[in-house]
């Protein structure tokens, strides 16, 4: 498998995995259409892929100095933020996602970053556990305006983390 940062040809087929790996998770459908629109957050982001075999099979996207959203606070100096891990469904409890966290913690550590964060939900069982065994920690969380909770995660990263 390897780990890389996602070609402009291969923005449509890492959005289709994603947004398969949150449809069964996910309440609002525009979501989706956002998670799968991978052309327009790697104008401003590191979208990352796995890729087994020639397939796409996972994407993580990685905020370093620029937001998803524009309309999100920017980000504090020392922070890189993760969003939208998602991994193929028929690929999934492979290692995939912890293969593509390491390597967004790689990148952000490299881009002189001293924290990374991220948020996900409450029946993001497999993921929260897999960032409990990364040594993340639980942060401050965030409501949104329809009550959903996204339950916050932060890791200091050290020189030497892996």
């Amino acid at each position: 498998m390897e780990i890389r940062e996602a070609t402009t040809a291969e923005h449509a087929e890492a959005g289709r995995v994603t947004a398969a790996a949150y449809r069964s998770l996910v309440r609002d459908p525009s979501y989706l259409e956002r998670i799968a629109d991978v052309a327009d957050r790697a104008q401003r982001t590191i979208v990352l892929v796995a890729v087994e075999d020639g397939a796409i099979v996972g994407s993580l996207t990685l905020e370093v100095s620029r937001r998803v959203n524009a309309r999100d606070d920017p980000l504090e100096a020392h922070r890189a933020h993760i969003r939208m891990l998602g991994v193929a469904p028929g690929h999934q409890g492979r290692g995939i996602g912890t293969a593509l966290m390491r390597e967004a913690e790689a990148r952000a550590r490299a881009a002189g970053k001293t924290e990374v964060t991220l948020h996900t939900t409450e029946p993001m069982t497999a993921a929260r556990a897999m960032y409990a065994g990364l040594g993340y920690e639980r942060g401050p969380d965030e409501v949104l305006p329809d009550g959903l909770v996204l339950l916050g995660y932060r890791r200091v990263l050290g020189a030497d983390s892996d």
